[in-house]
């Protein structure tokens, strides 16, 4: 029996949970003040703070760091890599510690399972990091040389509910096609074939519907003329992209919940709006069924709003149910996804990855 501890670092909260092989045997989310976090400058600097509230829980659960097989913490913002389990190196500790790619609390979970995995004697690792990039040549192109598009999106879930999918399919994931739509504070669709994610939009930067707090793709030359305006700084614009864009915009709330009670009463607007924003995944889906050349198997639907059987999921059949049958796997369970991929690896199903090794290969082999 491997006994694995899982480290999920939040903005706000860090996730913690223990598992025996894939039976989940405690967790706990702790959540972190305004207060606490504000003494801190930058997300690295809450290294300490985070590393004690994890050996706090530890002891308190009557665990010791010795008692574990494997530490696996959420992977961070990293360079670009396929898909996988991966051994925390000293490369990626290097990049995660210097926020090369980009500040994100996500980046303290390899490095604090790192220094755990060498107090216990033994390997940490991340599983399907948000930079997971497995797009065909073509889904890289933008329409001008100066851009491209990037694969950044929710892997570890999309993975973990595909991999269901297929399960329920009666399937391997390689053996299927799927179109994975992963709907929470932010949106990510992707094109799910044979077990790489061809085309998927870039959840984090704005690409694809607008979401709960996230504007989505927006009309380009009027962002352009506010831009230009003089009006607003760069951060008031990028605030409005992500983190004050969709509901939170339109409706003043980020809650598919509130939004749903209000709808349920009578408020038309937010009706609308609710739609709308189902009409816009309907239309992703639609474009990653396209890539796909209509070969798809099933659309799944994931993440928080997922759970919503009253309005977003039905509109959400209307409009897509003719392109293939529907699955719906609400909620994300991230832990569970991160002890399977390092399970998977601890019995010998895959061989765990080299961060460095892959990303350069990935360089190499990646054109435009």
């Amino acid at each position: 029996m491997y006994k694995l501890l899982v480290i999920n670092p939040g903005s706000t909260s860090t996730k913690l949970a223990i598992f025996e092989d894939e039976n989940l045997v405690l967790s706990e989310t702790i959540r972190h003040s305004v207060e606490e976090l504000s003494q801190y400058q930058r997300i690295f600097d809450q290294y300490d703070f985070r590393k004690r509230v994890i050996l706090d829980f530890l002891t308190k659960s009557g665990y010791s760091i010795k008692d574990f097989s494997a530490i696996v913490g959420r992977g961070g913002l990293l360079r670009p890599i396929p898909s996988g389990t991966y051994e925390v190196d000293e490369k990626m500790l290097e990049e995660l510690r210097e926020a090369r790619y980009g500040e994100h609390a996500s980046n303290l979970g390899a490095v604090i399972a790192h220094e755990l995995a060498q107090l216990a004697g033994v390997k940490a690792y991340i599983v399907d990091p948000v930079v997971v990039d497995e797009m065909q040549p073509v889904a890289r192109i933008s329409g001008h040389p100066d851009f491209r598009r990037k694969s950044i999106f929710h892997a570890l879930n999309q993975k973990a509910v595909a991999r269901k999918a297929a399960e329920s399919l009666g399937k391997t994931y390689e053996e299927v096609n799927l179109i994975v739509a992963h709907m929470g504070g932010g949106i990510s669709i992707g094109a799910h074939v044979k077990g790489k994610v061809v085309d998927v939009n870039n959840a984090l930067d704005g690409d694809g519907p607008f979401t709960p707090e996230r504007s989505g793709t927006l009309p380009l030359t009027q962002l352009i003329d506010l831009c230009f305006s003089g009006k607003y700084s760069k951060e008031w614009i990028l605030k409005r992209i992500k983190g004050n864009g969709g509901l939170v915009a339109y409706l003043g709330t980020n809650s598919g919940l509130e939004v749903q009670e209000r709808i349920s009463k009578g408020d038309k607007e937010a009706e609308l709006v609710y739609r709308a924003m189902a009409y816009q995944i309907a239309k992703w889906i639609g474009k990653m069924a396209a890539a796909m050349k209509g070969e798809v198997d099933a659309i799944v639907l994931t993440g928080g709003l997922a759970y919503d059987e009253r309005y977003l999921v039905p509109w959400l059949k209307e409009y897509v149910s003719f392109i293939a049958p529907v699955m719906v796997f609400p909620g994300g369970d991230e832990e569970k996804a991160l002890a399977l991929g390092a399970l998977r690896v601890l019995r010998g199903q895959e061989k765990a990855k080299s961060y460095l090794e892959e990303a350069e290969r990935w360089e190499k082999t990646t054109s435009l």
